[in-house]
């Protein structure tokens, strides 16, 4: 973990916990209203060029309340064939970064203060393990 204060002051212990816990090394900042988690170097799997990449998620302003939508990697992610992955082909600057933008709406059912990172980061595994 990179930034312990800000997390603190950001992220739920609860999803700290789980970040911690899966080993994972992570930045957390404010943007506007939005907290911005950056974990670095996320495995994106043999289906992607590169293989690894930083993965941002957005929280919106009320979350966990409020469910996060969509993902975001930098640098550039293609698949192996060279192609754009399915809907991830625009970008959008964050803390000076260009990111790819993956436009992956899941419909979790969120649960409103209930749920939280693990089952949104379990999406995201589960997408990208599709390899489109």
């Amino acid at each position: 973990m990179l930034d312990t204060v800000a997390s603190e002051a950001l992220l739920p212990e609860i999803d700290r916990d789980f970040l911690e816990d899966k080993g994972y090394i992570y930045v957390v900042a404010r943007a506007g209203g939005e907290i911005l988690l950056i974990i670095r170097d996320y495995e994106l799997g043999a289906a992607y060029m590169p293989a690894r990449a930083d993965l941002m998620i957005v929280l919106p302003a009320g979350y966990p309340n409020a469910s996060p939508d969509m993902f975001w990697t930098f640098p550039t992610v293609k698949l192996a064939n060279g192609s754009w992955p399915t809907q991830a082909q625009h970008h959008q600057v964050y803390s000076d970064r260009n990111w790819q933008r993956w436009s992956r709406h899941f419909h979790l059912g969120w649960r409103p203060g209930v749920d939280n990172l693990r089952p949104y980061l379990a999406a995201i595994r589960k997408e990208l393990a599709k390899g489109i």
